[in-house]
């Protein structure tokens, strides 16, 4: 069996700029749409030639509904996943990456926690705060469940207010990330693409033994 057989073929799906929902961004805006993304992961996990899946962060936000569903359907594949961070992971962008088995950010990035907040006309109801509650729920549940955080650290540093000027949250580098169990690996392409060799390598031998 030739090498690259052996170590299987890796495919690479970006996500950036901000996570496209039911609501339209405007056209200079960079969006990733969930429904491209949705069908794509479904036919990599039925396509055989591919063995492992890299997936490119880059984000800045966006549509908390559709950020979280791609992230279930990336935490729900057999084949292995890896996902790196670069340049910036801005709120939905941190359940997308913890989503993968294995998560590394790069030095030189960063990843932003911060509530969930809603823009635009707000209906003052006591209706209108426990959505916001189980929103914020979701995306803390799911950080916890596919992440080494402690939620009361995940927590404290969402609703930090000393640290952002303009804003309630945290911005924390590469490293920061790493050492509170947000990210699995501080780390670049290669070391990405390394550890999904290792692990389709892997489940090759497996599969042939």
């Amino acid at each position: 069996m030739d090498e690259a057989k052996q170590i299987g073929e890796i495919h690479c799906v970006t996500i950036i700029g901000q996570v496209e929902g039911h609501q339209l961004l405007p056209d200079d805006v960079k969006t990733t749409k969930y429904e491209h993304v949705m069908p794509l992961l479904a036919a990599i996990e039925e396509t055989p030639e591919v063995r492992g899946v890299l997936f490119l962060l880059n984000t800045v936000g966006g549509d908390v509904d559709a950020g979280l569903g791609i992230a279930e359907l990336i935490a729900g594949m057999r084949k292995p996943t890896a996902s790196l961070i670069l340049g910036g992971g801005h709120s939905i962008g941190v359940p997308l990456a913890v989503s993968a088995d294995r998560s590394f950010i790069a030095p030189s990035a960063a990843v932003t926690l911060h509530p969930v907040r809603l823009n635009g006309l707000v209906i003052g109801a006591p209706q209108t705060w426990r959505y916001l509650e189980q929103m914020q729920e979701r995306i803390v549940g799911f950080i916890t469940e596919h992440s080494h955080i402690a939620r009361e650290e995940l927590l404290r540093r969402m609703l930090a207010n000393d640290a952002l000027a303009n804003d309630v949250g945290t911005v924390l580098t590469g490293r920061e990330a790493v050492d509170c169990g947000l990210i699995d690996a501080l780390g670049g392409l290669g070391d990405a693409l390394d550890w999904l060799h290792g692990q389709t390598g892997l489940e090759t031998k497996q599969a042939d033994g």
